[in-house]
């Protein structure tokens, strides 16, 4: 089994989720709440390869991104050579300075698979965040997406690029032998070029989605006060936003 974000991978990740993630929309969508909090530089955590960070860093926003994977962070600084980039773990980094904003995309909670992770991920974002400093990120909805895949749900997702087919197969079930609200999601990735079909690599992952109430706790016990919950429509899963200010 071959990770897809690392090795080489990260350029099929990157293309495949360029046809899964409207960009210019996610942009627009968090640029909205730095505008409304009058926050004027964030780090991105889980900046992938840099298709969020391109749009940020050519707006009037001093942007940052982090990210666990080396690789990732290598392509990213690639396709944004003015950008600032940093490899490092949400639950230990630190920043060379403090930001007014921070922003987790992608479902990157999800890998939090652990209440300890969770918090002490809270603990390095509030020391990394200014006073007053927003923190913002999207979750999967247990509440909605658990009856979904309860008996197991397969989904496939196509994208086609420069006449190039890749298309992922994936399958997601619950996890009831773990705690808190953990799914397996096993995926298979091909290539189609030429009318000829080939795998391209599986990846395993068993990831975690959460209530409304378990973050309304978490970030209470870490000393963020919640500011809103938008219910936001995301590919393939139910999820929300949350904001939240640091006290």
């Amino acid at each position: 089994m071959q990770s897809l974000y690392s090795n080489g991978f990260e350029h099929i990740y990157d293309k495949m989720y360029q046809t899964f993630i409207d960009y210019n929309d996610e942009y627009l969508f968090y640029s909205e709440i730095l505008d409304t909090h009058n926050k004027s530089n964030v780090l991105e955590i889980g900046c992938g390869s840099g298709n969020l960070a391109k749009l940020f860093i050519e707006s009037h926003i001093n942007y940052s991104g982090l990210d666990l994977s080396n690789d990732m962070i290598k392509l990213s600084e690639s396709k944004n050579p003015k950008g600032n980039f940093i490899q490092g773990d949400i639950t230990n980094f630190k920043s060379s300075r403090k930001t007014d904003a921070i922003i987790i995309t992608g479902r990157t909670s999800s890998y939090l698979t652990t209440n300890k992770n969770i918090f002490k991920a809270l603990t390095a974002i509030y020391n990394n965040l200014n006073t007053g400093g927003i923190l913002s990120f999207d979750f999967i909805d247990a509440t909605r997406f658990f009856p979904k895949i309860k008996d197991g749900k397969n989904v496939k997702h196509s994208a086609t690029i420069h006449k190039v087919n890749y298309y992922r197969e994936s399958f997601m079930k619950p996890n009831n032998e773990l705690d808190n609200f953990m799914f397996n999601w096993e995926a298979t990735y091909y290539k189609t070029e030429n009318g000829v079909t080939k795998k391209i690599t599986d990846d395993t992952s068993t990831v975690r989605a959460f209530t409304k109430n378990e973050w309304e706790l978490f970030l209470k016990l870490s000393n963020f006060r919640l500011l809103e919950i938008i219910d936001r429509k995301s590919y393939a899963f139910d999820t929300y936003v949350l904001v939240a200010q640091k006290i």
